[in-house]
């Protein structure tokens, strides 16, 4: 299996997922580039994959005069491929994400979003089939409680940094960054690895011990 020269995302989608990649990166000395915290698939397990539209998000605590205003920028932005990252310090005070700003951020081609905080209106996400990750639900709304301080700039989840237009992946096991320097590299050696990583299993089926397998292919 001979790597394309340039790996599209249409074909991440069908042959990569987080842990390869995060492998790759490791090889290259990335050893950072996935949030170890809680955050998780809430509304269809559906892998994600494509470009960071990232919004950076505050806590408040007082009368907004300018409620949604770099919110609904950032969504009316969206091009396709792109998922929106909501930056959030993991905050739970309102659900920052739901069923209106999906159907917005759909219009424009946006694949999925990633929030680091929490959502609300789940089953009607579900039924548009729109992948969301979060840390969780919450029914109040956002105004008067948060809202977006900036956007389309590099923010942080558990001190990993995504910038706007790096590589995100995220699938039942985990939510990884690719940095675009790395980009080209890091996806030529995940798929070398999904190669060896077929081999590895066909030989362990084939009867081979797993310590075997691992001293003549070096993958495991």
């Amino acid at each position: 299996m001979t790597a394309p020269p340039k790996i599209t995302l249409d074909q991440i989608r069908e042959h990569m997922y987080s842990a390869v990649l995060c492998d790759a990166l490791d090889s290259v000395g990335h050893s950072q580039q996935s949030p170890r915290t809680q955050l998780r698939q809430l509304t269809v397990p559906q892998m994600i994959v494509g470009r960071c539209r990232t919004t950076l998000w505050a806590d408040m605590f007082h009368e907004d005069s300018e409620p949604y205003a770099l919110e609904l920028q950032s969504v009316d932005s969206c091009q396709p491929d792109d998922v929106v990252i909501a930056a959030a310090n993991g905050s739970l005070r309102s659900g920052i994400w739901g069923e209106l700003l999906t159907t917005a951020v759909r219009n424009g081609g946006c694949v999925g979003a990633i929030i680091d905080g929490a959502v609300r209106d789940v089953a009607k996400m579900r039924d548009m089939n729109f992948p969301v990750v979060a840390r969780g639900t919450c029914l109040y709304d956002s105004k008067d409680r948060q809202r977006v301080v900036d956007r389309d700039v590099p923010v942080e989840i558990d001190g990993v940094t995504f910038c706007p237009g790096d590589l995100v992946v995220a699938d039942e096991d985990g939510v990884v960054v690719v940095p675009q320097t790395v980009e080209e590299h890091v996806l030529q050696l995940a798929w070398e690895k999904i190669h060896a990583e077929n081999e590895v299993r066909d030989a362990i089926r084939a009867g081979m011990k797993a310590v075997e397998a691992y001293d003549k292919y070096g993958v495991l």
